[in-house]
């Protein structure tokens, strides 16, 4: 318990003392925020400071201080993250670089992003301590995946990186859901291990990195509401959500981190839906999306859709919570 709470505020702290620096080189580069033309009403946003996720980066690292990462789970993870952060960072170059908002292509983004996958994917599966067994909120015991479990976790990965992306549209958005999540994993890591479901350091190292990624949130948050002073760029969300990706697939609670994560499931769904309606029948269903900016373009603050996704992410935690309370 001492750690996890050492790891959030040393997180906290590194996080706080990095990000002005990180905006004043970021400003001194000019390597500001493009904006895409259709979203007119962020053009004031236009050269904001980007690559925050960099900070974020630096400062879930320091969470290595306080695990005993004797099966090398924390390595894995914080390796993992850094893999997803590169892919990001990449990106985010390319667009400040030439002064536009597209930087790798869908495709360049969707390979790079399933290598990784794979690669974790064939590892967890192949772990004594993983395998291809999952846990559900909803079932007391393991459900076997068996040989599908490989593409599951890959799933899962794509699922995270792709989703915590599209949700970094708004101030404040990504960080806030993303720091509840980090919470409620945390509670339900530790529900896991009190009950005797999951075991060994790797389970406590995976609570403390979780501490670790809501101390540096809440950093980041401190100069990301609204007025952002600084955005994570595709450098944090990619790898905000490779970590969760990774933490869900090596701690076998993937289908509560999902449910946990219902507002990252409303952000893909919506570009889905948007996308196949307007193929088909040319017309959209969203004024636009993902979701969060459909709202947005209903009139309402960003501000208020941060918290409103919030506080339906802090609901869906302790549903969860409470179905694993029930079960275990």
């Amino acid at each position: 318990m001492i750690a996890v709470l050492c790891a959030f505020l040393t997180a906290f702290a590194v996080g706080m003392i990095l990000l002005p620096p990180n905006i004043a080189l970021v400003k001194r580069l000019k390597a500001g925020q493009p904006i895409l033309s259709y979203v007119d009403n962020h053009k004031a946003k236009s050269g904001t400071p980007t690559m925050g996720g960099i900070s974020i980066i630096i400062a879930l690292f320091t969470a290595l201080f306080y695990t005993e990462n004797t099966d090398k789970t924390a390595l894995i993870i914080l390796i993992v993250t850094m893999g997803y952060a590169l892919i990001g960072f990449i990106d985010d170059f390319i667009k400040v670089r030439y002064k536009h908002n597209k930087g790798l292509s869908a495709a360049q983004k969707l390979i790079f992003q399933v290598l990784i996958a794979v690669i974790v994917s064939v590892y967890a599966y192949y772990s004594p301590s993983v395998g291809s067994e999952i846990y559900a909120p909803f079932a007391p015991k393991a459900l076997e995946l068996g040989r599908l479990a490989p593409a599951y976790f890959i799933f899962v990965f794509l699922a995270f990186t792709n989703a915590v992306n599209l949700t970094d549209g708004l101030d404040g958005l990504a960080a806030s859901v993303t720091a509840t999540n980090g919470f409620f994993c945390c509670a339900i890591l530790g529900i896991a291990f009190f009950a005797g479901v999951l075991t060994g350091d790797g389970t406590s190292d995976m609570i403390t990195l979780c501490a670790a990624l809501v101390g540096c949130l809440c950093a980041f948050l401190c100069y990301n509401t609204h007025p952002a002073k600084i955005f994570m760029g595709d450098t944090g969300s990619m790898a905000l959500g490779g970590f969760l990706a990774c933490v869900a697939v090596l701690c076998k609670m993937s289908l509560s981190m999902l449910l946990v994560g219902i507002m990252y499931i409303m952000s893909s769904l919506s570009v889905i839906i948007q996308v196949i309606s307007f193929k088909t029948t040319g017309k959209r269903v969203f004024l636009m999306s993902p979701l969060h900016h459909h709202f947005e373009r209903k009139g309402v603050f960003e501000g208020k859709i941060a918290v409103i996704y919030t506080l339906v992410t802090f609901v869906c935690g302790i549903v969860t919570v409470a179905l694993m309370l029930a079960l275990y």
